[in-house]
């Protein structure tokens, strides 16, 4: 089973942001970017899934500018497979990135597509949107939303009321 996980490139948590003068957005300059921690923990977990044999390939897939590579670069060293990055120098809204998704995992017909349940900084609800969207847009697929831990080799492990997933969003156990 090909399992897909997608990747966001965000301000590193240890780094004090700073506002533009003109207060119209976060000042990006020489700002440390690093993978979303989240994203870090659903590639941990899909690597997982590969060292279990219940996965047979790992795809890391980003959306952003061309520095976004070195996301890509970590999601490799953590153990994917192959990466996948869909270049735009221009901002990706949540809507846009979603329909971008649903079309890679149309292309890649992954068996699992695992993503991180949040971007950090999170905004509420509105945060971590963009997989669900994309996640929903591709055949009618069912999705879950936060679960601590997918069992694909154990697929009665579920209440009977909980419907069966085939695109997650992949939390840290809280």
């Amino acid at each position: 089973m090909k399992v897909l996980v997608a990747v966001k490139r965000v301000i590193d948590y240890n780094v004090k942001i700073r506002v533009k003068a003109d207060h119209s957005d976060v000042d990006l300059t020489n700002v440390k970017m690093a993978m979303n921690p989240f994203c870090e923990i659903a590639v941990e977990e899909a690597v997982r899934l590969k060292e279990k044999g219940v996965a047979t390939e790992v795809v890391a897939v980003t959306v952003g500018p061309k520095a976004a590579q070195e996301q890509l670069r970590t999601a490799l060293a953590l153990g994917a497979d192959r990466a996948l990055h869909i270049e735009t120098d221009e901002r990706a809204e949540s809507l846009a990135v979603a329909k971008l998704l649903a079309k890679v995992v149309e292309e890649e017909q992954p068996g699992l597509v695992v993503l991180g349940k949040r971007r950090i900084p999170g905004r509420g609800q509105a945060a971590g949107q963009s997989g669900r969207r994309g996640a929903a847009g591709v055949g009618g697929a069912g999705q879950a939303g936060h679960r601590h831990r997918q069992q694909p080799d154990r697929p009665n492990a579920r209440r009977a009321d909980r419907p069966a997933a085939r695109h997650l969003c992949l939390g840290s156990g809280n």
